[in-house]
């Protein structure tokens, strides 16, 4: 087991002591939620800048492809931001077009 998950599996213990009771397991897990480390953060970045195109569902679907998990909103504006840093345009162009 990793220093990290020891050191969560201690602190669950230490509040815990009898076990998570079923009313607190949503909440306690819901605190454990993984988020993208700056790595990760900066791998969806380049995948994305590499690509060229692509949209916030695009920066979903690579956060998905790296954690297994459904991307937080916090995330994608983690990936915006670093995309963002290194001067790409985030607005659509499409979204000034006319329609006709």
């Amino acid at each position: 087991m990793t220093k990290f998950l020891t050191k969560i599996v201690a602190w669950i213990k230490a509040g815990y002591p009898d076990g998570v009771p079923h009313p607190d397991q949503v909440p306690l897990f819901a605190l454990l939620r993984r988020r993208l480390s700056e790595e990760e953060v900066i791998t969806v970045a380049r995948a994305l800048l590499e690509r060229g195109a692509f949209d916030q569902v695009d920066i979903g679907v690579l956060i998905t492809e790296i954690t297994d998990a459904l991307p937080s909103p916090d995330d994608v504006e983690r990936v915006q931001a670093t995309l963002s840093a290194c001067g790409w345009p985030l607005d659509d162009p499409r979204d000034s077009e006319d329609v006709e």
